[in-house]
């Protein structure tokens, strides 16, 4: 656990970086766009995170990733017509286990979670739409 912002500054930068180099590299959109939108929405929850880190706010990484996560199988589900519930319950049932498990560390406060929640959906949501 990292108790101050400056420090998250560092590790978010260079996830970016690394982001950026498989989007444009190794995960390229006519091979597999899926993941390539997977990707650039994990790129934009990141500097959402970093953006948010510079203004001295702690959203939950761990709520982000899982939440991003689950938006991105329950996307997959129905792009791939598998109409299996069972993956999008079982994930959503891990982001309330990481969210409380959170708050019982004492690691962070509900806003953060919150907000963790919405950098981590809101990106996934927005390019769902663009390879769905």
């Amino acid at each position: 656990m990292l108790p101050e912002t400056s420090q998250r500054l560092v590790p978010l930068v260079l996830q970016s970086f690394l982001y950026i180099l498989l989007v444009k590299r190794s995960i390229v959109i006519t091979r597999y766009p899926e993941l390539h939108f997977f990707f650039l929405g994990a790129l934009f929850t990141t500097i959402l995170a970093l953006v948010c880190s510079l203004f001295k706010f702690k959203p939950s990484l761990h709520v982000a990733a899982i939440s991003g996560f689950t938006i991105f199988a329950m996307g997959l589900n129905i792009h791939l017509q598998t109409q299996n519930p069972y993956w999008s319950a079982f994930l959503i049932l891990m982001t309330g286990i990481v969210a409380s498990s959170r708050l019982e560390m004492n690691a962070h406060t509900p806003k953060e979670l919150l907000t963790g929640l919405l950098i981590g959906v809101l990106p996934q949501v927005l390019f769902l739409f663009l390879w769905l």
